[in-house]
């Protein structure tokens, strides 16, 4: 399946034209390495989402093409959710 529609299908981004984007930004990386929308991504794969201050880190456990909103993180496993801070302490 495709990067940009499986962000999509498990709702980690709610629009796939906002996956593409954020994709093309080269905010995303799978398995370590700068992804594109169009990549392929298969169950086992480890996917890096920078969203400015949030860093979001997943690993899929399944595919499917389409799946009900309450069952769609079934679909992965939050590995690491961390926000960046700056040296005072406060959010970025």
């Amino acid at each position: 399946m495709r990067l940009d529609k499986f962000l999509k299908v498990s709702r980690v981004i709610k629009r796939r034209t906002l996956a593409k984007e954020v994709c093309d930004r080269g905010q995303v990386a799978v398995n370590g390495r700068a992804a594109k929308a169009g990549a392929e991504v298969k169950p086992g794969d480890t996917i890096m989402i920078g969203f400015g201050n949030r860093n979001l880190k997943l690993k899929i456990l399944s595919i499917r093409e389409n799946v009900p909103a309450k069952m769609a993180a079934e679909l992965y496993e939050i590995l690491e959710d961390s926000r960046l801070v700056r040296n005072d302490g406060e959010l970025l």
